[in-house]
């Protein structure tokens, strides 16, 4: 369906694609919805499951991490979430091996960060580890912003 998605504060967006018509993705962010209101649906589930097993690049932020969980694609991986939710997540998701301490994990593929600015960090620390340093520090520049490590000190660039 291409109906209008509520996010929070009442801002919606309108899908392009569906699970069915989406191309091929490079790269995926799940952001984070209301964990107890939200349900994945099953064929959504494949489609994460498929871009993981393509090898393809994963992100989730927040609690975007729990609503992949519920795929199976975090069983056995080391995954955060926003640490206001790690112990609903860890109740809900056992077989993920969540850490309350790092502001955001790589395993693999799957990159997750706690709440939104650790997303914001993550993604800094991606773009620093795959384009060259003047890119971030351009991009960074422009958005005035100074990225932390994945404990929560500011980097020095």
């Amino acid at each position: 369906m291409l109906d209008p998605v509520e996010l929070t504060a009442g801002y919606k967006v309108v899908p392009t694609t569906t699970c069915d018509t989406c191309p091929p993705l490079d790269y995926l962010l799940v952001g984070g919805p209301d964990p107890f209101k939200f349900k994945l649906s099953s064929r959504f589930a494949d489609f994460l499951r498929a871009h993981v097993a393509a090898d393809k690049v994963l992100f989730t932020t927040c609690t975007g991490a729990m609503a992949v969980a519920a795929s199976g694609v975090l069983d056995g991986k080391n995954a955060t979430v926003n640490h206001s939710a790690i112990t609903f997540a860890k109740q809900g998701f056992p077989n993920v091996k969540w850490d309350a301490e790092k502001q955001w994990v790589v395993d693999g593929n799957i990159w997750t960060a706690a709440g939104a600015y650790a997303g914001a960090d993550m993604m800094a620390h991606w773009v620093m580890e795959n384009y060259a340093q003047e890119v971030a520090l351009l991009g960074f520049e422009g958005l005035d912003f100074q990225p932390r490590d994945v404990n929560r000190k500011q980097l020095v660039l």
